[in-house]
């Protein structure tokens, strides 16, 4: 990645533009195009430098039920069970982890109704147990990676 690149990522991370071409004002700060921040931008996801951009909502604020869930599950399963679990929209973080309960992920849904049965129909398609984690003190840690000064 050269300066540039790394300049994006930054943005991108925490002062992402609000506005109707968010690109094209990225572009202005940087002295580029707005075609060639997207070209970069899509260079960076190709690479796998970027997975997803998207905003991050305070769901309780927004009246949304959130949970860590974790499950054990067999490597012969695994790759089934993760596309399982990322294809449902309320899934916001998904880790595989060096453990007996190996893949972790949170998932959130406007009410508990709806996270008990979401989960209960990952669990009838892909046979996993699913244990239910719901927070009960919330910790916000804000995280980014400074790709340069």
């Amino acid at each position: 990645m050269d300066e540039r690149d790394k300049a994006i990522l930054n943005i991108i991370q925490s002062d992402f533009p609000l506005v109707s071409r968010p690109y094209a004002a990225m572009g202005e700060r940087l002295k580029l195009t707005e075609a060639e921040v997207l070209a970069r931008v899509r260079a960076l996801k190709e690479r796998g430098v970027i997975r997803r951009i998207g905003g991050n909502f305070q769901s309780k604020e927004l009246g949304w039920i959130s949970t860590l869930c974790a499950a054990s599950v067999p490597e012969d399963r695994l790759d089934a069970f993760v596309s399982e679990v990322n294809s449902r929209p309320g899934v916001t973080h998904n880790y595989l982890r060096e453990h007996k309960y190996n893949v972790w992920f949170t998932f959130i849904g406007p009410d508990w109704e709806s996270v008990t049965e979401t989960l209960a129909d990952i669990r009838k398609k892909t046979g996993t147990d699913i244990l239910n984690l719901p927070a009960e003190k919330l910790f916000k840690i804000k995280v980014d990676f400074q790709m340069k000064d």
